[in-house]
């Protein structure tokens, strides 16, 4: 007995070094090269970049990683843990709202001697967690050691989408993004992000498993479909007076919808004014979170986003007083102003000078943050039929037939030449509308611009070569 016992223990170190071994294989450094569209001048790029991050192997040879190391890439490689060969990779399929990719490799020898790695459970909080990677402050692999410190829906920055999240003190930095999340010798997450700021330390957050598995069975169909929104403006019910005004009893749950986007899953199925008290057979609380496991509790829009676009979910509503029951097909994100966007070029439209843009997180940011006015659209106005893009007029690309407007720019446009302008589309199409001979916008506050139109067309060209710009439309609109 005494000997068997010794026999045990002395393995066990063995059998442990061996699965060590194996994670940190499976464990690869990604370098990219990536080129990010100027939001500011739309018809050009910003500078090449260069970095990298981490990723694990997972079976069928491919590479599972973040989205934000791959987006606006224009050349990938992969190298093995303790290797010194970069071998040349290629995006598979993107989420760049679930930030996660898969990568395949060119020359399948890269995957010889590489175990992929097996799928645990979501950890609970207190769990020890293993992060695997490839962080800045050297080439070797790292391991770092944490525990989880809570499991919740948080803002991801790469989409700005809220989505579901594990949180660990175990150092996240720079370089680990992608890298594998191990509790136990099996795949719980992958690293994508840490909070900066005063007063806060150690606060990481992992991908967690459900969001993989949510995002391979997507792409089993061999294309990525997204994840779905509901497509609501809510709020809190906590007040008394507010939850009897709509037929609300004291002890009764839900949420207050203000406004539903048009296009979206709930257009044409719930109603401004509705409680939404149900959704998927779980009961939302007044201050719109629901039961993820035990007493922990999530934001309802998890119960959505872990679902396929296409999937039906029941729901119950209180609409006049009354409860209603009906049912969602759950269809992909619609939002006035989008969130952070790759991969794509900016869309733009010039006419006689000024330069036109659909409003969005990317042109805020490259516009110093916008106006107040147009911060203001972005936090509050939604989709409707009439509006699917705010129209902005971006910068004036100053000569003698816009003279008067040079200094003009970040204003929303609602009409040219008489039109109302919801869409780039639509203003391209007004402007092949002059009225009298002329070019007449009209902005928010009231303001107006005219161009005399045959001017305009005639001083385009030497616009055009006196800016370095390539054409008066984006791609997208030609």
């Amino acid at each position: 007995m005494i000997h068997a016992l010794l026999t045990l223990f002395l393995a066990a170190p063995s059998a442990r070094a061996a699965s060590d071994e194996a994670l940190r294989r499976a464990t690869v450094q990604i370098q990219f090269v990536s080129r990010d569209p100027d939001w500011g001048q739309p018809w050009q790029y910003g500078p090449q970049q260069a970095g990298s991050g981490s990723g694990v192997v997972l079976p069928g040879h491919r590479i599972l990683t973040n989205a934000h190391v791959v987006s606006d890439a224009t050349y990938l490689t992969v190298r093995k843990a303790g290797g010194v060969r970069n071998y040349t990779a290629h995006v598979q399929f993107v989420a760049n709202d679930g930030e996660t990719a898969i990568l395949t490799v060119d020359d399948p020898s890269f995957f010889d001697g590489l175990k992929p790695v097996t799928f645990g459970k979501m950890p609970y909080p207190g769990d020890h967690l293993s992060v695997y990677g490839f962080p800045t402050g050297g080439t070797d692999l790292s391991v770092t050691e944490g525990v989880v410190s809570r499991v919740g829906v948080v803002v991801y920055a790469h989409s700005g989408r809220k989505l579901l999240a594990v949180q660990t003190d175990a150092a996240i930095n720079p370089g680990n993004s992608g890298g594998p999340v191990f509790k136990d010798g099996k795949l719980v997450g992958i690293a994508f992000q840490h909070l900066q700021g005063s007063g806060t330390e150690n606060i990481g957050y992992v991908v967690p498993i459900p969001m993989i598995e949510r995002f391979l069975k997507d792409v089993s169909d061999g294309h990525y479909g997204g994840i779905p929104a509901i497509g609501i403006v809510w709020q809190e019910t906590e007040n008394p007076a507010l939850r009897a005004a709509y037929g609300l009893k004291d002890d009764d749950s839900g949420v207050l919808i203000n406004k539903i986007e048009y296009g979206s899953s709930a257009w044409g199925v719930l109603r401004p004014g509705d409680v939404l008290v149900r959704l998927a057979g779980e009961t939302i609380g007044q201050n719109g979170t629901v039961p993820l496991r035990g007493d922990e509790r999530v934001d309802f829009g998890n119960l959505v986003s872990m679902r396929q676009i296409g999937d039906r979910v029941p729901v119950e509503v209180v609409r006049d007083g009354k409860l209603v029951k009906l049912e969602l097909t759950l269809k992909p994100l619609v939002d006035l102003v989008p969130g952070p966007q790759y991969d794509v070029r900016p869309s733009y439209c010039v006419i006689g000078g000024m330069v036109f843009m659909p409003l969005s997180d990317d042109f805020l940011r490259a516009h110093g943050g916008g106006t107040f006015r147009l911060r203001s659209i972005s936090d509050n106005d939604v989709v409707t039929k009439d509006r699917s893009q705010v129209v902005v007029l971006a910068q004036v690309l100053a000569d003698e037939v816009n003279r008067g407007y040079h200094r003009w720019g970040l204003a929303a446009i609602r009409k040219l030449n008489g039109r109302e302008i919801g869409s780039m589309k639509e203003l391209v199409a007004a402007a092949a509308h002059p009225i009298d001979g002329r070019d007449v916008f009209e902005f928010d506050g009231g303001s107006r611009a005219v161009l005399d139109a045959a001017a305009a067309e005639k001083a385009m060209p030497r616009i055009l070569e006196r800016y370095g710009v390539s054409s008066a439309l984006s791609p997208d609109l030609r």
